[in-house]
């Protein structure tokens, strides 16, 4: 069945990455019309509780603009959210299971996602753009690492059931309407990191979950291949 935008259930929409689009180890993910810069910092210090272990860190944030979506949405100024505490936390273990923490002295990667267009799986693009960002900034900053941390590329990629039907890279209508909504984060060397899958009116069976997965790993395939475009060196 044709979907709303004239794609068919195993598309995904276009994506495009740009590296460095307004400064060093930034990246800008496109996914349709979802529109994410994300970036990539040191700072030297880790959080108290990491304090005399000898390792680093890495942490996320993420954020919309009010005008990201439709209708606008006021700034989260003086508490976030339990949805974006939600989506920060899945970037950082997302990255973290690319990493190899140890190789890290003490110190805080951050990865900084900021929404520009909202309209359907800002959180997997958030992830699938903080990798670039985040492999660039360790080969622009080799000499701060034990060796090199990255221990494969991790993507994500959004499924669902709609209309009884699996599909694959959901907007925001087929979100809203999804009877199944997943997100499937996926690792370059084999396997997931997370799976996240709820069903809105009940329960879903193996046939859909196998369903959405068989979708999800072509285009998390094609993801890590895209993303291999955009890391300025080869460290994998």
């Amino acid at each position: 069945m044709a979907r709303i935008d004239g794609r068919q259930p195993a598309d995904m929409r276009d994506v495009t990455i740009e590296a460095d689009s307004f400064r060093k180890n930034d990246a800008l993910i496109s996914c349709g019309a979802t529109k994410v810069l994300c970036y990539a910092s040191v700072e030297e210090r880790v959080p108290g509780w990491l304090a005399g272990a000898g390792a680093g860190w890495l942490t996320a944030e993420y954020s919309m603009l009010p005008s990201a979506g439709d209708p606008r949405q006021n700034r989260e100024r003086r508490a976030l959210s339990g949805r974006t505490q939600e989506i920060q936390r899945l970037i950082g273990r997302s990255l973290r299971a690319a990493l190899d923490l140890a190789m890290l002295p003490p110190m805080t990667i951050h990865i900084d996602c900021d929404v520009i267009v909202a309209d359907g799986g800002t959180r997997t693009a958030s992830v699938t753009g903080g990798m670039v960002a985040l492999a660039n900034l360790v080969a622009t900053e080799q000499h701060r690492f034990r060796g090199n941390p990255l221990q494969c590329l991790a993507a994500a990629v959004s499924v669902g059931i709609v209309d009884g039907e699996p599909r694959l890279d959901l907007n925001y209508v087929e979100d809203r309407d999804a009877e199944v909504d997943a997100n499937v984060i996926g690792l370059s060397t084999g396997g997931f990191a997370e799976i996240q899958a709820t069903n809105e009116h009940g329960a879903f069976n193996r046939e859909h979950l196998d369903g959405m997965l068989d979708l999800a790993q072509n285009a998390l395939d094609r993801l890590f291949d895209l993303q291999r475009q955009h890391i300025s060196a080869k460290l994998l």
